[in-house]
């Protein structure tokens, strides 16, 4: 607002179509939108109405407020000033509002890029403006700004998929079947242990799994251990697909929306950027702790374009899994290995996984990011994957929506 209001200063000032009282005062809206915090929430609709006091020749009175009376004392100025003819002329008012209309589009804008970059808006708030500033301008440009879009969208997409998702769904029931699962136990079972000389025998079934249990169809165990990230940063992942989308930007803002759910769901998330076998980047995001912006911010734009090796990335996934097991004794995480790249594994690597697999309980979903030879059936991707599916059209997030469902 502030250069807008100068330029249309001075060229009233030029004309004579403003008195010397009312540049004067527009001098002043200047020197206060320039000055003003605008991160904190108002400070938009102080500097505006701070302006149209000045137009009014009304600015003094914010102009000696407190700092924290400022926006009051803006606003009993704007009051002031709509009560009485403005001296100026049509074409200072004219880019007064061309102006605040700009700077509130602006704010908008910033708001929404913040939003789809998981910005949270007290942190903004609490952001001084020089940063807020920076971040914004880096967010608007280079591979973050092309990523913007597709993040924003990923991210909808999966807050609505979490609505949907319901853990351990009991699903349609078929039947009885025996086993020992005490949520599936029919109450005849139960009503057992309301007998003290038949306790024994329920805790007797219950050790040899033979308790009846209702059998029901579609039941969906998420996991509860950490969920991992594993994503292909090779050079073919920087080439355009269709729309322009690049694999790599497809699949971190699919990594982004992860974060998200496990944020939600206060568990671990791990995002792993990969190339050749010695270019392995590991960024943690535990649970509980805030997840600060830079560090999100350099897992987005970190990429090494080189080639591709599946063992490093998925060796290290595995490692933190175990290191969760022997920590907190957690089981049942999920890797997701996103990539657009064909690589042999040596047998005994797979014997390895296929062991660690049965310890720790985990699953793995393999996406072929624009790849259809890499999902084919009997390639390394889908040996290694327990879900495997091809992305074909990267402008399209639904086609990953059951992710987030089972996830």
């Amino acid at each position: 607002m502030a250069e807008a209001l100068r330029r249309a200063a001075d060229a009233a000032d030029q004309d004579g179509a403003v008195p010397e009282e009312t540049a004067a005062a527009v001098q002043q809206a200047i020197e206060e939108a320039e000055a003003a915090d605008v991160a904190q929430q108002g400070a938009l609709d102080s500097a505006q109405a701070l302006a149209a006091a000045a137009l009014g020749g009304r600015a003094a009175a914010a102009r000696t407020a407190p700092g924290g009376d400022a926006a009051s004392a803006a606003q009993q100025a704007a009051d002031d000033a709509a009560q009485a003819p403005t001296a100026a002329s049509p074409d200072v008012r004219a880019a007064t509002r061309a102006a605040a209309a700009k700077a509130a589009a602006q704010a908008r804008e910033e708001a929404a890029l913040m939003r789809a970059w998981g910005v949270a808006p007290d942190a903004l708030e609490r952001m001084p403006f020089d940063q807020r500033a920076r971040l914004a301008d880096r967010l608007r440009v280079g591979r973050l700004g092309r990523f913007a879009e597709l993040v924003g969208r990923f991210r909808q997409m999966a807050t609505g998929e979490r609505t949907r998702k319901v853990e351990h769904a009991s699903g349609e029931l078929v039947g009885i079947t025996l086993g020992d699962d005490l949520s599936r136990v029919v109450p005849s079972e139960l009503a057992t242990l309301g007998v003290p000389v038949m306790r024994s025998v329920f805790a007797a079934r219950f050790a040899e799994a033979r308790l009846m249990l209702y059998d029901s169809r579609g039941e969906q165990n998420t996991g509860k251990g950490a969920v991992i990230a594993c994503v292909d940063c090779s050079y073919s992942m920087n080439e355009p697909g269709p729309g322009g989308i690049t694999g790599e930007a497809w699949a971190k803002a699919c990594a982004l929306a992860l974060l998200d759910q496990a944020r939600t769901a206060r568990g671990d998330f791990v995002g792993i950027l990969f190339s050749s076998a010695d270019q392995v980047k590991v960024c943690r995001f535990p649970a509980g702790e805030p997840h600060a912006i830079a560090d999100v911010l350099y897992f987005a734009e970190h990429c090494f374009a080189g080639g591709t090796d599946y063992q490093a990335p998925l060796s290290a996934a595995v490692a933190l899994l175990d290191e969760e097991f022997n920590t907190d004794g957690r089981q049942r995480g999920d890797i997701v290995m996103i990539t657009d790249g064909v690589c042999e594994v040596a047998e005994e690597w797979m014997r390895g996984w296929n062991d660690a697999k049965h310890r720790l309980g985990f699953r793995c979903f393999g996406i072929a990011v624009g790849a259809p030879q890499a999902a084919q059936p009997g390639s390394v991707l889908d040996a290694l994957s327990d879900n495997l599916r091809t992305i074909e059209d990267l402008s399209d997030t639904r086609t990953a929506a059951d992710i987030f469902r089972v996830i």
